[in-house]
């Protein structure tokens, strides 16, 4: 039984991320084709556990794991190539075969080089109270120089040493004179820039490709695409809770500039959710518990950055936030996970609006002057205690389960079709 309509199908989060995206996707993939990675970088993880092993990738599309399938990078990625090849030796070393034949990387991708990394971190540091909370992998300013453009690197930058050599020259000029005078930092050695640079260049030459040809002849030809999103819808640039989001479209409305094919192509829009809410980094969270109602769901959940391992800040579920996403991005299907986690709670509440101080009701709106201020309207549903994580049948569900996922489908609008009870492959169960 197919997962999903048959099409192809873009699955991204719906909240502030770490969803569980990297499961599903890799569930598609017994069915796929091609998985594309459009946007985001190195700062994303996705986490998938089977035959007993936990993996997470980070640049790699999730279909790495399948040998069947062909994985593509697309421009809208950040690509950091010492991270890329760090996640190519491990899984290689691991027995995953990863070569040109199932790995391509658009040539329009830009690239996060060592000195973005350098002043994320130190842009971080001397942030004070407003710092954004980003990782410190370079993401921010790798992308904005994508918008500077004079400063900015492709990867098709690193397969032209002459130009790339004059390119970093000019950059390491100009960042050394900002480094020093705004954070103090010593001076970066642009020849040895360059050379991490040539030598990453000539290690991802085979696999760089025009990937848009390629997606639009795979489509032609009649194979499964699907597009897996980095992130989530409320971190997304444009429309999430601005400025504490990262730093590309990540909703389903980046896919197309960020994959680089027409509208067209992409029939199914799959939003995955968790059965409660996390954020990490700072940021305005209406519905947050930090008491030991968060940190039951964080311990039970391992609500730690597969990337990072911090801790994540947990909450409640909220509808209205989920609505916004569901909404703007023309949801179809939605996915539930990490159900399991909320078992042994007495009682389980969903925002489903919020209140301002004047008394007035409001929907969820990213703006994070008002989130912050707003009170959440909750409704309080009975928990339940037995155990659900081996269950495969929605029928088999405890009566506090069942109302609790129908009341989520109630408020999105949009039907549920996949519940995941567990970390594991097996542990989904359709409807």
């Amino acid at each position: 039984m197919s997962l999903f309509r048959k099409g192809n199908t873009c699955v991204f989060g719906l909240q502030w991320g770490d969803e569980g995206k990297g499961k599903i996707v890799d569930l598609l993939t017994e069915e796929a084709d091609v998985v594309v990675r459009y946007c985001g970088g190195a700062n994303a993880g996705h986490t998938v556990r089977f035959n007993g092993q936990r993996h997470s990738t980070h640049l790699l599309p999730v279909g790495i794991f399948r040998p069947h399938i062909l994985n593509v990078i697309g421009n809208g990625v950040a690509l950091d190539p010492e991270a890329l090849f760090a996640e190519i030796d491990e899984f290689t070393a691991k027995g995953c075969a990863i070569s040109p034949a199932n790995l391509r990387i658009s040539y329009k991708a830009h690239v996060v080089a060592p000195y973005h990394k350098v002043e994320d971190a130190a842009r971080e540091s001397a942030s004070g109270g407003t710092h954004i909370g980003t990782t410190r992998r370079g993401i921010g300013p790798a992308y904005a120089d994508k918008m500077q453009r004079s400063t900015a690197l492709r990867v098709v930058d690193l397969l032209h040493e002459e130009t790339l050599k004059n390119r970093v020259q000019q950059v390491i000029g100009e960042r050394n004179k900002i480094f020093k005078v705004l954070y103090d930092l010593p001076p970066l050695d642009a020849g040895r820039v360059f050379s991490v640079l040539r030598d990453l260049g000539r290690r991802i030459a085979p696999f760089v490709d025009d990937t848009t040809p390629l997606l639009l002849e795979a489509a032609r030809a009649g194979k499964r695409i699907v597009f897996e999103g980095a992130h989530a819808v409320l971190l997304d640039v444009d429309h999430g809770t601005y400025p504490y989001v990262t730093s590309s479209n990540c909703s389903a409305l980046g896919l197309f500039t960020g994959a680089g094919v027409p509208p067209s192509i992409c029939e199914n829009y799959v939003g995955i959710v968790k059965s409660y809410t996390t954020r990490v980094g700072d940021g305005p969270f209406p519905t947050e518990q930090d008491n030991k109602i968060g940190q039951y769901i964080r311990e039970r959940g391992d609500e730690y950055g597969s990337t990072t391992r911090r801790p994540r800040r947990c909450g409640w579920y909220d509808s209205a936030a989920v609505k916004y996403s569901v909404d703007l991005c023309g949801v179809t299907e939605i996915v539930l996970t990490l159900l399991d986690v909320l078992t042994g709670l007495d009682e389980l509440k969903i925002c489903t609006g919020y209140r301002r101080k004047d008394g007035a009701v409001t929907p969820f709106r990213a703006d994070i002057n008002e989130l912050a201020q707003v009170e959440p309207m909750y409704e309080t549903l009975p928990g339940w205690r037995e155990s659900i994580a081996d269950l495969r049948r929605f029928d088999d569900f405890p009566v506090q389960a069942k109302n609790y996922v129908k009341r989520i489908e109630q408020l999105a609008g949009v039907p549920i079709r996949v519940i995941s009870v567990g970390a594991d492959r097996a542990a989904t169960l359709l409807r």
